[in-house]
């Protein structure tokens, strides 16, 4: 059996992610999902929140009582399962899972969110246009 060299194998790899669209950088994709990874993880969901798209918030509101039960919650992990660049990369889906520990009836649940960022040129940042974690969904 003939062993393909490493330096062509890199090379193939990288002719093939130059063909995937690769999401826009401006106010930096990973930076801005590490953020609200970090505000996620402290249950800080009124800072997670300022992510949130104006025009999601319009239509989806987030209400007092969703904020109050998510308060319930400390979350025990936080774990990107995949993320997709769409919309020739002005638009990113990820899959998350995230462990949430409810303070009140000491039990762990697990739910996937699925989230919908978007890049708003307006802003030069990205945007959440899918909402905060909904641990009523949980296993």
């Amino acid at each position: 059996m003939k062993l393909i060299p490493r330096s062509l194998l890199m090379l193939l790899a990288a002719i093939l992610l130059a063909g995937c669209p690769q999401p826009r950088e401006d106010k930096g994709l990973s930076e801005t999902l590490l953020e609200y990874e970090t505000f996620v993880r402290w249950a800080q969901w009124d800072a997670a929140s300022t992510f949130i798209a104006p025009e999601y918030q319009e239509q989806h509101p987030i209400t007092r009582l969703e904020l109050e039960r998510l308060r319930l919650f400390r979350v025990t992990q936080y774990l990107v399962r995949s993320s997709t660049p769409v919309d020739n990369g002005e638009g990113l889906l990820q899959m998350v899972e995230i462990r949430m520990f409810n303070k009140n009836q000491a039990r762990e649940r697990t739910i996937n969110d699925e989230q919908y960022w978007k890049y708003n040129q307006q802003s030069k940042r990205w945007l959440l246009h899918s909402g905060l974690p909904d641990p009523t969904q949980g296993r």
